[in-house]
């Protein structure tokens, strides 16, 4: 028996409402767990994990180590991309979200997972990995950067598909991941993704020279972090 999640779908959410709803789910856990420290175990009371998916609207964020001049276009030039910007709580530099991308935001207790942050981080990239196993592409980490990146010892060719930057304090998480389902990557040409000027951004989309069931990819993504994290997924009806 796994450890039970609770996995919510919200579908099309703007960057700000999905942050503030994160938020609001990322104190719940750090306030029960607080007052648990002080009651009998007999009395303690019942917390519960969340993994939720979703996908926003064209937007730029930029994470608490980002730098404002990787956004490589001025505030009207935002407009006319129908692109808003946001500097976040997460960890990273800059990177975008808009449709066709998965966004994951596991908002977990990671001791209920027996995992710091670095293993999390790990796992949450197994996951990533083993999913585009599925579809045939090799999927690497990258030393020094966060993420699953592809070709990552061929010079000019390595590529991210999915993007990661976390925030973590007491051992809850939340934020996530983003991955390059259907996306329009001609988003990311205004930008240094990541903070990086060398290196590419791709889809499975473009690897793999087809649209995506993006809702086919969601099960898969689902089924393997569950199964990376002894994960018992509850459906949010």
């Amino acid at each position: 028996m796994g450890i039970p999640v609770l996995y919510k779908d919200l579908g099309l959410m703007d960057y700000q409402e999905a942050w503030d709803y994160q938020e609001i789910l990322f104190h719940d856990i750090k306030n029960v767990k607080f007052r648990n420290f002080e009651l009998p175990q007999c009395e303690a009371l019942s917390k519960m994990n969340f993994l939720i998916f979703c996908e926003h609207p064209h937007v730029y964020t930029i994470g608490k180590s980002g730098k404002d001049d990787n956004l490589l276009i001025n505030e009207n030039q935002l407009k006319e991309k129908g692109a808003s910007i946001y500097h976040s709580n997460r960890g990273g530099d800059i990177t975008y979200h808009g449709p066709g991308q998965i966004i994951g935001y596991p908002i977990l207790d990671l001791e209920d997972f027996g995992h710091g942050i670095r293993s999390y981080i790990d796992n949450l990239e197994q996951a990533i990995i083993n999913l585009l196993a599925e579809y045939g592409i090799h999927g690497e980490r990258l030393d020094g950067a966060t993420g699953v990146w592809l070709d990552t010892t061929i010079a000019g060719k390595t590529r991210k598909i999915c993007a990661m930057g976390v925030r973590a304090s007491r051992h809850v998480v939340m934020h996530g991941f983003a991955l390059n389902a259907n996306t329009n990557l001609d988003y990311f040409n205004y930008i240094n993704p990541c903070g990086f000027t060398d290196k590419g951004v791709t889809s499975l989309q473009k690897e793999l020279g087809k649209e995506m069931d993006v809702e086919e990819v969601k099960q898969k993504l689902k089924y393997h972090i569950a199964k990376v994290f002894d994960m018992d997924l509850d459906l949010d009806e």
